[in-house]
């Protein structure tokens, strides 16, 4: 592939729809002499959506260009970003990662002997790359690690030091891939010229950047995993397609912050090189477009009505994502998604037996700080607590470590320290998950899973043997192993 195309054309196909590169002398130097080698990396952390068809339609692109490139499954970042996928899930995740990523290059007929794929830990826990880490972690200033990651990792009061040491990895996995570029989105820049600065000072060769705007979501911000309302998901239904689409925003006339237009721009243009407007014919009837720039300029002038650019991606999207689906009907990678994503039943399904599911996502567990407590004035065995948790007002109920029979022996449970009050509790496993908006007193949602918490030997609460915990480690209590918790 790209063998008939003049460097000059490599250039114009390997950059066209990207927001900024760095290095645009020195791409034009080695596509003189030779074919060019980039790598894209992926943290496998949430679910990929459809906004992952962007940087796969730029892969395209690439090997149309004749571009070696390889793609890097970032096992090891998606735990060190505070532990947005948990140790025991991540060969689980990385092997969904992989499925779904191929599936998505399958879905847009993206030649998969042509690319190589790579699991980060299978170089990333070398002798050599420990080495270098160490090395790296020698010359780079924590002011410049943490300004490098602001954007990708997630931020919180009391970072970890593991969202430290990310910027560091990304870099030096430039090296250790043997690349001459990497690609990926403009939120990753910092993460890019931290690499740029510190690789030469190991020895290593400076690579060039390539950037892909980033795509707003359904709701006008970023598409993102964490945000449901935000994105769609590969495995989405038709049904479920509609229905985000209908409410996705996109306001007559207006072409900022528009997640529909995006799609159309960097995803079916690229792919198809044109885009079709489904319309009545009273309406003018269908209308091709071989130029993305008409079609944001009619819609500006709102020649084109948001319902018929909504109904027109509604179709494109759905023969994307086909494939993908009929693909993940299999059992066994039905299997992979529910153990690799266990709270992913949230998504409520039309089966009511499905949705009575109890899972522990459906609570909403919360650091609180108690602000005082007092003798309920009915009952002498009863109190109640004054709960500061920082503007979530609710009937808050103190979660307290007991032992049966003994009203004497009990603790409350004790967030990790630096916790602040409002911050979320989950279960490993179950971190991401949506909790119910009320609790019906008739589904006993938490008695349910009451009955499965438990105090561990080490004083860790626990569901099921799953740690309870917070963005900064285990909830315990101080002394009542094998407890239970109510």
């Amino acid at each position: 592939m790209g063998e008939h195309l003049s460097p000059d054309e490599k250039f114009e196909l390997i950059t066209r729809n990207l927001q900024e590169v760095l290095g645009e002398e020195k791409l034009k130097q080695i596509l003189q002499e030779r074919e060019l080698r980039v790598y894209w990396g992926t943290a496998t952390t949430g679910k990929p959506h459809v906004a992952y068809f962007v940087p796969m339609s730029k892969i395209a692109d690439f090997l149309k260009a004749g571009c070696e490139v390889t793609i890097l499954f970032a096992d090891l970042h998606a735990y060190l970003d505070n532990m947005k996928a948990p140790w025991e899930l991540l060969e689980l995740r990385t092997k969904y990662y992989e499925q779904v990523i191929k599936a998505m290059l399958e879905s847009i007929s993206v030649p998969l002997d042509k690319l190589k794929f790579v699991k980060g830990t299978d170089f990333q826990l070398s002798r050599e790359y420990t080495l270098d880490v160490y090395r790296l972690s020698s010359v780079v200033t924590e002011h410049d690690a943490k300004k490098a990651g602001a954007e990708v990792v997630k931020q919180v009061d009391h970072p970890l030091l593991s969202g430290l040491l990310y910027p560091g990895l990304q870099a030096l996995d430039e090296e250790y891939l043997k690349v001459d570029a990497q690609f990926g989105g403009v939120d990753q820049r910092k993460i890019f010229t931290l690499a740029e600065k510190y690789l030469p000072s190991l020895g290593y060769a400076k690579r060039l950047h390539m950037m892909n705007p980033m795509v707003p979501g359904l709701t006008g911000g970023k598409m993102s995993s964490s945000e449901e309302e935000s994105k769609i998901d590969l495995l989405d239904s038709k049904e479920d397609v509609k229905k985000k689409l209908k409410k996705a925003f996109c306001e007559p006339g207006n072409i900022e912050n528009n997640g529909v237009l995006s799609f159309v721009k960097h995803v079916l243009f690229p792919l198809h090189s044109e885009f079709i407007i489904k319309r009545d014919p009273k309406w003018g009837g269908d209308k091709v477009y071989t130029i993305y720039e008409e079609v944001e300029k009619d819609f500006a002038a709102e020649m084109i009505h948001p319902g018929d650019l909504k109904a027109s991606v509604e179709t494109d999207l759905n023969r994307l994502l086909d494939p993908i689906r009929k693909k993940f009907q299999s059992p066994e990678l039905r299997k992979l998604t529910n153990t690799a994503y266990p709270s992913a039943s949230k998504n409520r399904s039309k089966n009511p037996a499905e949705d009575e599911e109890v899972i522990p996502s459906r609570l909403d567990i919360r650091v609180g700080r108690v602000i005082s407590v007092e003798k309920h004035p009915d009952a002498d065995s009863l109190y109640l607590e004054k709960i500061d948790m920082r503007g979530l007002e609710s009937q808050a109920m103190l979660l307290c470590a007991s032992v049966d029979g003994d009203p004497r022996r009990v603790e409350p449970l004790d967030p990790p320290e630096g916790s602040s009050p409002g911050e979320r509790v989950f279960l490993e496993g179950y971190e991401s998950g949506k909790p119910d908006d009320e609790l019906k007193p008739k589904k006993k949602v938490f008695e349910k899973l009451q009955a499965d918490m438990k105090i561990s030997g080490e004083c860790v609460a626990q569901w099921k043997e799953r740690d309870m915990m917070t963005k900064l480690g285990q909830v315990t209590c101080k002394t009542l192993k094998g407890g239970n918790i109510s």
